[in-house]
């Protein structure tokens, strides 16, 4: 069975999301950077995939199983220590 999400929320520091298995799980804005510093309107404009979400006006896209396994933005990695 694939999971996806059905619907997403926020708080001041958190994004809900509810599954389509009845599941809400929510996770820190601070893990998404543009969501944290976008608009209450532009986080409200997402698009649902069967895969993620997307918004298109602020070059985001969240999956499903990246939340599930508690990843955050990986668009910038952290620097190794050497």
């Amino acid at each position: 069975m694939s999971i996806s999400a059905k619907a997403v929320s926020f708080d001041e520091v958190t994004m809900w999301v509810e599954l389509s298995d009845a599941r809400i799980i929510g996770v820190p804005l601070t893990w998404f950077p543009r969501l944290l510093n976008a608009t209450d309107e532009q986080r409200a404009c997402y698009e649902l995939s069967a895969c993620g979400i997307h918004w298109d006006a602020l070059d985001e896209d969240i999956s499903v199983e990246g939340l599930l396994k508690g990843r955050g933005d990986v668009t910038h990695r952290p620097h190794q220590a050497a």
